[in-house]
Protein backbone atom coordinates (compact mmCIF):
# COMPACT_ATOMS: atom_id res chain seq x y z
CA UNK A 1 0.00 0.00 0.00
CA UNK A 2 1.39 3.30 -1.07
CA UNK A 3 0.92 6.66 1.03
CA UNK A 4 -1.05 9.79 -0.50
CA UNK A 5 0.98 13.00 -0.53
CA UNK A 6 -0.40 16.24 -1.37
CA UNK A 7 2.29 18.72 -3.17
CA UNK A 8 1.86 22.29 -1.98
CA UNK A 9 3.20 24.83 -4.12
CA UNK A 10 6.07 26.37 -1.78
CA UNK A 11 6.63 22.16 -1.30
CA UNK A 12 7.73 22.36 -4.31
CA UNK A 13 9.66 24.98 -5.20
CA UNK A 14 11.51 24.12 -1.98
CA UNK A 15 12.72 21.00 -3.59
CA UNK A 16 13.65 22.15 -6.91
CA UNK A 17 16.07 24.80 -5.17
CA UNK A 18 17.77 22.34 -2.65
CA UNK A 19 18.26 20.08 -5.51
CA UNK A 20 16.49 16.89 -3.12
CA UNK A 21 16.19 13.65 -5.23
CA UNK A 22 12.50 13.61 -3.88
CA UNK A 23 11.61 10.26 -5.25
CA UNK A 24 14.43 8.88 -3.10
CA UNK A 25 14.26 10.79 -0.06
CA UNK A 26 10.43 9.92 -0.31
CA UNK A 27 11.13 6.29 -0.24
CA UNK A 28 13.49 6.81 2.49
CA UNK A 29 11.02 8.21 4.71
CA UNK A 30 7.65 7.15 3.62
CA UNK A 31 8.20 4.01 1.61
CA UNK A 32 5.39 3.25 -1.11
CA UNK A 33 4.16 7.05 -2.35
CA UNK A 34 2.03 8.90 -4.91
CA UNK A 35 1.96 12.65 -5.32
CA UNK A 36 -1.38 14.00 -5.67
CA UNK A 37 -1.42 17.78 -7.30
CA UNK A 38 -4.70 20.08 -7.30
CA UNK A 39 -5.05 22.38 -9.78
CA UNK A 40 -5.11 25.15 -8.20
CA UNK A 41 -1.69 24.53 -6.91
CA UNK A 42 -0.40 23.78 -10.79
CA UNK A 43 -1.85 27.03 -11.55
CA UNK A 44 -0.12 28.31 -8.36
CA UNK A 45 3.42 26.98 -9.60
CA UNK A 46 2.91 28.24 -13.50
CA UNK A 47 2.46 31.41 -12.32
CA UNK A 48 5.58 31.10 -10.35
CA UNK A 49 7.67 29.47 -12.86
CA UNK A 50 7.04 32.11 -15.45
CA UNK A 51 8.88 34.46 -13.49
CA UNK A 52 11.60 32.47 -13.05
CA UNK A 53 15.17 32.34 -14.83
CA UNK A 54 14.87 29.36 -17.77
CA UNK A 55 18.10 27.82 -15.34
CA UNK A 56 15.64 27.99 -12.11
CA UNK A 57 13.03 25.92 -13.73
CA UNK A 58 10.29 24.01 -11.69
CA UNK A 59 10.50 20.94 -13.58
CA UNK A 60 6.74 21.38 -13.77
CA UNK A 61 6.39 18.40 -16.94
CA UNK A 62 8.22 16.14 -14.38
CA UNK A 63 5.92 16.70 -11.30
CA UNK A 64 2.96 16.45 -13.76
CA UNK A 65 4.00 13.08 -15.15
CA UNK A 66 5.08 12.24 -11.50
CA UNK A 67 1.51 12.84 -10.05
CA UNK A 68 -1.84 12.36 -10.03
CA UNK A 69 -4.11 15.24 -10.94
CA UNK A 70 -6.89 15.85 -8.17
CA UNK A 71 -10.34 15.35 -9.15
CA UNK A 72 -11.82 14.93 -5.59
CA UNK A 73 -14.57 17.45 -5.10
CA UNK A 74 -13.51 19.79 -2.94
CA UNK A 75 -15.59 22.69 -1.09
CA UNK A 76 -12.97 25.18 -0.34
CA UNK A 77 -11.58 28.16 -3.04
CA UNK A 78 -8.33 29.05 -1.62
CA UNK A 79 -5.54 26.40 -2.39
CA UNK A 80 -4.18 26.01 1.79
CA UNK A 81 -8.20 25.31 2.38
CA UNK A 82 -8.47 22.63 -0.39
CA UNK A 83 -4.91 21.04 0.41
CA UNK A 84 -6.25 20.79 4.39
CA UNK A 85 -9.55 19.64 3.48
CA UNK A 86 -8.67 16.97 1.20
CA UNK A 87 -5.90 15.79 3.37
CA UNK A 88 -7.94 15.89 6.52
CA UNK A 89 -10.64 13.85 4.30
CA UNK A 90 -8.71 11.15 2.45
CA UNK A 91 -5.93 11.29 5.49
CA UNK A 92 -3.10 12.44 2.75
CA UNK A 93 -0.02 13.47 3.89
CA UNK A 94 1.52 17.03 2.90
CA UNK A 95 4.82 18.31 1.16
CA UNK A 96 4.59 21.79 2.06
CA UNK A 97 6.94 24.64 4.05
CA UNK A 98 4.21 27.07 4.46
CA UNK A 99 4.46 27.72 8.21
CA UNK A 100 0.46 28.58 8.73
CA UNK A 101 -0.43 25.38 6.70
CA UNK A 102 1.82 22.93 8.43
CA UNK A 103 0.66 24.60 11.46
CA UNK A 104 -3.43 23.85 10.61
CA UNK A 105 -2.33 20.36 9.17
CA UNK A 106 -0.25 19.63 12.32
CA UNK A 107 -3.04 20.32 14.59
CA UNK A 108 -5.22 18.08 13.05
CA UNK A 109 -2.77 14.96 13.05
CA UNK A 110 -2.10 15.24 9.60
CA UNK A 111 1.40 14.17 8.57
CA UNK A 112 3.20 17.19 7.37
CA UNK A 113 6.85 16.54 5.40
CA UNK A 114 8.86 19.11 5.25
CA UNK A 115 12.33 20.39 3.23
CA UNK A 116 14.57 20.70 6.15
CA UNK A 117 17.75 22.99 6.69
CA UNK A 118 20.07 20.37 5.92
CA UNK A 119 18.38 19.55 2.09
CA UNK A 120 16.74 16.36 3.35
CA UNK A 121 12.68 15.47 3.34
CA UNK A 122 11.68 14.80 6.86
CA UNK A 123 8.20 14.20 8.65
CA UNK A 124 7.41 16.85 11.28
CA UNK A 125 7.36 15.38 14.50
CA UNK A 126 6.57 18.84 16.53
CA UNK A 127 6.39 22.61 15.76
Amino acid sequence: MSQSIIIDACGWVAIIDSGINFDVELKQIIGNFDLILLDSVLDELKQLDSTRPKRKSLLLTMLENKSTISEFEIESTHTDDQIFELAKRESFSVLTVDKELKKRLFESSIKVIEVSKNNHLKIIENL
